[in-house]
């Protein structure tokens, strides 16, 4: 494993982070894995040199962190930990989502208690709050910070003057700013690259983009995707542009550069993430041991410049995906 600092935190993590969105409960999402199979995928993590976890409230409606928690007994310490707050967690209680103080306060402590922690490495907002001010939000997240129950706070997919607003905001109040960018990035879905990487890389912020796989698009040929359970039952994957802007020929580029140097396609689109200095560590989710273990062993794939130019030459303008 390879471990590089993640932003301004002085905190070392591993190039690649374990996703959580795919262990919890199958009966959020039919490809999920259940406990003991989560258990499993994250010893596996461990022992393959992962220190850096990121999970969610919402996913598998807390189960997601339950397991994880579970699975980090006895070596919490030695884990870094990112979980986010957002997205509603219970239908009858509009306070359960949003980024209000309220909101905030009581997720967090709920998924203090699930993780089995006194403190979150690192506290996301999982998407922007258009109903609630921007100095709410970062007044209660930087409280979070001085009472101990997050040691840091990154925030994820929004607009770049959003991300810009917020870190002048937590500079002009005197408040703890954010640290990290969360955002859609992978081969076929690149509009990142106009404002947002360039913001990150000038503020020294820790990119960990999500979905580095296109959601598993770049995983198999075109033509193969639907066969997969995620590809019969993710509805999420065709909400996003994969497909548009040269997606098809890019899928394709890369089963070529794949077959060319003995390699799967998954360890081609990583590699390229991993070659892009802006970036800290791709958040790679996944349902197999095999898989995760190929995952890690796209950090030894070294792309040409040549390379890295024929994968991403057939690249077209795409409508924004993974805002809301």
């Amino acid at each position: 494993m390879e471990y590089t600092t993640l932003g301004s935190t002085g905190m070392e993590v591993s190039k690649i982070c374990l996703g959580c969105m795919s262990f919890g409960s199958s009966d959020w999402r039919e490809w999920v894995l259940d406990e003991k199979e989560g258990l499993e995928l994250v010893d596996r993590a461990i022992e393959l040199g992962i220190n850096f976890f990121d999970t969610a409230n919402m996913y598998s409606e807390g189960e997601s962190e339950r397991v994880l928690g579970k699975a980090l007994e006895g070596r919490r310490e030695e884990a870094v930990v990112a979980s986010k707050v957002y997205f509603q967690m219970d239908e009858n209680d509009p306070n359960s989502g949003g980024l209000s103080r309220k909101a905030i306060e009581q997720e967090l402590d709920a998924s203090l208690d699930r993780l089995g922690m006194d403190t979150l490495n690192l506290l996301q907002i999982h998407r922007y709050d258009y109903d609630t001010p921007p100095e709410t939000t970062l007044r209660a997240l930087d409280d979070a910070v001085r009472h101990g129950k997050a040691r840091y706070i990154g925030a994820s997919s929004m607009w770049a003057h959003q991300f810009a607003d917020m870190l002048h905001t937590s500079d002009r109040l005197g408040l703890d700013r954010f640290v990290t960018m969360q955002n859609h990035y992978n081969l076929v879905y690149r509009e990142e690259e106009r404002e947002m990487l360039p913001l990150c890389a000038a503020e020294d912020i820790g990119v960990i983009p999500w979905s580095p796989l296109a959601r598993g698009y770049l995983t198999r040929p075109d033509a193969e995707i639907d066969a997969t359970t995620r590809g019969e039952t993710e509805e999420h994957m065709y909400r996003h542009p994969y497909r548009e802007g040269g997606g098809a020929e890019i899928n394709a580029r890369v089963a070529e550069l794949a077959e060319e140097k003995g390699v799967k396609m998954a360890q081609i689109a990583l590699a390229w993430v991993l070659s892009k200095d802006v970036v800290t560590a791709p958040i790679v989710g996944t349902t197999s041991i095999e898989h995760l273990e190929d995952a890690v062993e796209a950090l030894d794939i070294d792309l040409r410049s040549s390379d890295i130019e024929y994968l991403e030459e057939p690249y077209e303008p795409v409508r924004v995906s993974g805002h809301d």
